[in-house]
């Protein structure tokens, strides 16, 4: 990678295995951590987003971790006026683990862990920041802020913690017929408008209070991609800390930008960390109804609805993603938070369905 004269990106290369960094530790009130897989132009625009943001001063060091990106990313990024530290993984570790390596090369009071599809804006860290220094609030483990599309709408960023009732419903769609009587994962029918304390805030704006983080041992790995911040939000709660919602800051965020390029292997990690929630937070029969919703009913409906709306590259996907996640869980050995190869038989159908 060519960086210019004088430039404040460093780089190291860490090798797989447990954190083991070279990165040099900066002080500061705010670290503030990137994960990056291939997200093209995003991860510098967000970057560079951070130029017109107020409280920059109280950042220490901004470290970008990439997960083994093939698509120039993480080469050539702007300076910003704070140390940004770019860790290049030798392979595509996920984002739990790639988020605790970045955390690990922070020094400070508070971590923020930003999606790369995200923009700061003028008050995006200066009033979280403000808002959790106060002594009144230190009940707060969590904060997250107002969360804008790409049409300046706010989005509807804030979820219930997950139970074996509401991820069963999930898998089988039932949300779909009645949202009072089956509440969606994300709280929808709320605005947004008032700062108010949440079960669950999303991973794409996620400040922590740094000892929180630490008590907590960091992100759990064995969620790959997706669910690690609503587990976290769940081992908050255990410790009496509130995660908290504040309307007065906002970002963009656009969302799905990485995850939209591989929507089959997506969903098969959404489903495959959904599967990990249930066994380590419910009790085993609630669990045991979780994973028979997921494999047996939930392919079934998805696949027929796709087939009603004459959605063949989406039959292709469900057929990837969900053959992936029955030899996930009874046909190989590996550990939870690896993704698994699949059959050629398998890509040879999803292949034949995407062309029909």
């Amino acid at each position: 990678m060519n960086q210019p004269q004088g430039s404040d990106v460093q780089e190291s290369t860490a090798e797989e295995g447990p954190t083991s960094l070279s990165v040099p530790r900066q002080c500061g009130r705010l670290g503030i951590v990137i994960v990056n897989w291939n997200s093209g132009p995003l991860l510098r625009s967000c970057l560079t987003s951070m130029l017109a943001t107020r409280g920059l001063d109280r950042v220490g060091q901004v470290v970008v971790v990439d997960n083994a990106s093939h698509d120039g990313s993480c080469d050539d990024l702007p300076q910003i006026g704070v140390p940004v530290a770019v860790i290049r993984n030798d392979s595509n570790r996920g984002f739990a683990a790639a988020c605790n390596q970045g955390a690990a090369a922070c020094h400070a009071e508070y971590l923020l862990f930003l999606n790369p599809d995200s923009e700061l804006l003028a008050d995006s860290l200066s009033v979280p920041l403000g808002y959790l220094d106060d002594p009144c609030h230190q009940s707060v483990g969590i904060c997250g802020i107002q969360l804008l599309d790409e049409r300046g709408r706010v989005a509807r960023s804030c979820s219930r913690l997950p139970t074996g009732f509401s991820l069963v419903t999930m898998a089988l769609r039932l949300h779909g017929l009645s949202r009072r009587l089956f509440p969606p994962h994300f709280m929808k029918e709320w605005d947004h408008a008032e700062t108010r304390a949440v079960e669950q805030v999303i991973g794409a704006f996620f400040l922590v209070r740094s000892r929180v983080f630490e008590q907590l041992g960091g992100f759990d790995e064995r969620f790959f991609v997706y669910f690690e911040e609503v587990d976290f939000c769940e081992r908050t709660r255990q410790l009496g800390l509130q995660t908290l919602f504040l309307a007065s800051a906002q970002a963009r965020h656009v969302g799905g930008g990485c995850s939209n390029q591989v929507r089959g292997r997506s969903l098969f990690y959404s489903l495959r960390s959904r599967i990990a929630y249930a066994d380590k937070h419910l009790p085993r029969w609630q669990s045991l109804l979780v994973l028979a919703s997921t494999l047996l009913g939930e392919p079934v409906i998805r696949i027929a609805l796709a087939t009603l709306k004459l959605k063949w590259k989406n039959i292709g996907q469900l057929i990837y993603a969900f053959g992936n996640l029955w030899q996930d869980q009874f046909t190989t050995s590996q550990p939870m938070g690896r993704p698994t190869s699949p059959q050629p038989a398998l890509l040879r159908a999803c292949e034949s369905i995407d062309k029909f």
